[in-house]
């Protein structure tokens, strides 16, 4: 008689040359590669489900996703030593740009995706030509005024429908989000936005960035972001901002 375990497995990559986390057709993804390594290491077809989606391009330093194993019901669970040599084994036939950090069980019905309370983005931008930053954040010449954009994004988090900031025809039943931080710093040679909610939107974060940055360049006022707001119109609000900026940094569950 068999069972099945479930288990989660923590890892980061840099998402430059793949079309986000979810597998598509014609496209390599994350996903896609990480379920045939598994499948490799672990000698049996393995399908993870991740915690979320990032889109082309956006990195990840912490993400999650969930898969099972069939084990005999007098099977003991891996050993530290086991669960080692299996991450030691995965993140030898993984590319260089995808790292396993961790495995560990979790109960028959634990979800990466639907448990997750949080999650957290940030959104890197520096100033001066950096070789070192080129893909990893958005060049931009102009300084724009920090504390206007903090004003506009605390406009933001009044709201819950986001409906403006989101790629249009998606697969979702709805636009609310329950945003728990927005909020810009300085950092080193350039500014962060961290932004934090329970859930995102196709492109949410990167609309709401460019959207910010017409109020830091003075383009708009920052109340006029409440207009945007509740328009629900998403040719209303700002340019998506480059995808290599981006990075999915935290998931609570």
């Amino acid at each position: 008689m068999t069972e099945k375990q479930r288990y989660f497995i923590e890892l980061s990559y840099d998402g430059t040359n793949y079309h986000g986390w979810q597998i598509q057709k014609n496209a390599v993804s994350v996903q896609e590669v990480l379920n045939e390594k598994l499948s490799v290491v672990l000698r049996r077809s393995i399908e993870t489900t991740g915690c979320g989606r990032t889109d082309t391009g956006v990195h990840a330093s912490e993400f999650f996703a969930h898969f099972d194993l069939e084990r005999y019901t007098d099977h003991r669970l891996w050993t530290m030593d086991e669960k080692d040599n299996f991450i030691r084994s995965i993140n030898a036939i993984l590319p260089k740009d995808i790292a396993v950090k961790r495995l560990f069980p979790v109960a028959e019905k634990a979800h990466a995706r639907f448990d997750a309370t949080q999650r957290t983005y940030e959104y890197n931008i520096h100033f001066n030509k950096d070789p070192f930053k080129n893909g990893y954040s958005w060049e931009l010449r102009d300084r724009p005024d920090i504390d206007l954009m903090n004003n506009a994004a605390k406009i933001i988090m009044e709201y819950t429908d986001f409906s403006c900031f989101s790629k249009s025809n998606t697969q979702v039943k709805t636009n609310i989000c329950k945003i728990s931080k927005a909020e810009w710093e300085v950092k080193d040679d350039g500014i962060v936005f961290k932004i934090s909610a329970d859930r995102f939107l196709r492109n949410m974060v990167r609309a709401i960035v460019g959207t910010l940055i017409m109020v830091g360049k003075k383009e708009i006022e920052p109340d006029a972001v409440k207009d945007i707001i509740e328009s629900k119109n998403r040719s209303n609000a700002g340019t998506s901002v480059p995808a290599c900026g981006l990075y999915l940094t935290e998931i609570l569950y």
